[in-house]
């Protein structure tokens, strides 16, 4: 059942839109009653995040010697995240919803984000000599720019010129980075 849920979740954010993407909706679409879904999931924006965030939770890209080109793969990884179609129709919502819930995203921090921040900055770290407290702020950083970035383009405008944007994004952090050697 899991898997229909989510299935006619992202097909009817693809489809209809967030507003039109609700509980009885992919309920009709995956073929079980709303109570059944609400056993799994207590709010429609829940099921949008697993339906969304399905394949993001503590995939990384594998690191390599090369912190630019790892950086190039993180940054074109967050790009595909968030320029999916059924991406690109949540994210307003969800940022929204997160806007007018208290602890809606923090329950998503906990569940997705900290582990990808987390070896985001190990990756980062183990390119400074000495890290201390600021290498870890700034690691730290980048994370944060790495996130918000491709969260605006991807929503804004997809895939859009995505090779070269995601090197301009590499090069940045990469240059931020540098800045602790």
């Amino acid at each position: 059942m899991d898997l229909a849920v989510l299935q006619a979740t992202v097909d009817l954010l693809v489809e209809s839109g967030y507003q039109k993407t609700t509980i009885q909706a992919i309920a009709r679409r995956a073929q079980v009653s709303a109570p059944a879904i609400y056993r799994r999931w207590a709010t429609r924006e829940m099921i949008i995040e697993d339906a969304i965030f399905q394949l993001q939770t503590g995939d990384v890209p594998p690191a390599t010697e090369d912190l630019h080109a790892d950086l190039l793969a993180w940054t074109r990884q967050f790009l595909d995240r968030t320029a999916d179609p059924a991406a690109r129709s949540a994210i307003p919502g969800l940022l929204s919803a997160y806007h007018h819930h208290d602890g809606v995203h923090e329950r998503l921090v906990q569940r997705a984000e900290l582990p990808i921040r987390t070896a985001l900055v190990a990756r980062v770290l183990k390119e400074v000599p000495n890290p201390g407290p600021e290498a870890a702020a700034t690691a730290e950083t980048v994370f944060d720019l790495l996130v918000s970035a491709t969260m605006i383009r991807g929503v804004s405008r997809g895939y859009e010129d995505a090779d070269e944007w995601c090197r301009r994004i590499a090069d940045a952090l990469y240059a931020l980075i540098r800045t602790l050697s």
